[in-house]
């Protein structure tokens, strides 16, 4: 009987020359609808997105998550990071991820689409989770990012504790923050086109 593959070990991952990751020029932090018009322009000219949302941590007990509050979007040159305070905003990245004219990849989105629809009143359309790849390539735990850049790349990806659990509802974003959820959605659209047949 054919063993199952593992998955490598934080030690083994460790190891790994660090992933590439995109700075600070190519990533926008969008607030308002003139920049969400402007981004969801530039993103309907690519046919893929890496996707992810980022979230105010809860603490409390039997506390409910007011999330996403923060929606990224990357293709390969640049990512988006944005905002919900807005409505006409808010309506923006609700007809991107309704827009079937791109596929959305990413990791672990079950929570993610269950919280656009309660916040967004849409149902995210062309949504890939890379984690389904993995599994059929017989992985039984689930994959996350930092398993699939260094499957896919033999790399580390590093992914900052503090910004994880930091305030995603902030007004001003940090620095750390722009970047942890922008890479978040950019490593993902990278292992999406890692992962797609190659042509012969």
């Amino acid at each position: 009987m054919r063993s199952r593959p593992l998955p490598p070990s934080k030690e083994q991952i460790d190891l790994l020359a660090p992933f590439e990751r995109l700075e600070l020029e190519r990533i926008e932090l969008v607030s308002t609808p003139m920049q969400a018009q402007l981004a969801a322009a530039s993103l309907r000219a690519s046919s893929a997105w890496g996707f992810d949302t980022e979230s105010k941590p809860t603490f409390a007990a039997g506390q409910e998550s007011d999330g996403p509050h923060v929606v990224q979007l990357a293709t390969l040159e640049q990512a988006w990071v944005f905002q919900l305070h807005d409505p006409d905003c808010r309506a923006e990245v609700a007809a991107l991820l309704a827009w079937p004219g791109a596929v959305k990849a990413g990791f672990g989105l079950g929570d993610d689409r269950k919280r656009i629809q309660a916040k967004l009143g849409i149902e995210p359309v062309r949504v890939h989770e890379l984690g389904h790849d993995f599994r059929r390539q017989g992985y039984r735990q689930q994959i996350g990012v930092k398993s699939a850049v260094a499957l896919l790349f033999e790399r580390r990806f590093a992914k900052s504790k503090k910004a994880a659990t930091s305030n995603w509802s902030r007004l001003d974003l940090s620095e750390s923050q722009l970047l942890y959820a922008a890479n978040d959605a950019w490593a993902a659209l990278r292992c999406y086109h890692a992962l797609l047949p190659q042509p012969r």
